[in-house]
């Protein structure tokens, strides 16, 4: 009784949920799917930049580190 009051208020939740696709079923392919698609693109270019910027600090560091440590070696 409980698991089957708990399925059927899942689905009653799942209903009032905002999905990131369109509901009309005219539109068919990738189009349907535009607002996840849009959203996956700007996930994937924030990771990338924050990669890149990562990297850069992280060379820039090394060589920092490096120079001040054959300096006061030497």
């Amino acid at each position: 009784m409980n698991i089957s009051k708990f399925i059927s208020e899942v689905t009653g939740e799942l209903k009032k949920a905002s999905w990131p696709w369109e509901s009309d079923p005219k539109i068919k392919g990738l189009k349907k799917y535009k607002e996840l698609v849009d959203s996956t693109v700007v996930v994937l270019i924030a990771m990338i930049l924050l990669a890149g910027f990562v990297n850069f600090w992280d060379l820039i560091q090394m060589k920092v580190v490096s120079f001040l440590t054959s300096y006061l070696a030497g």
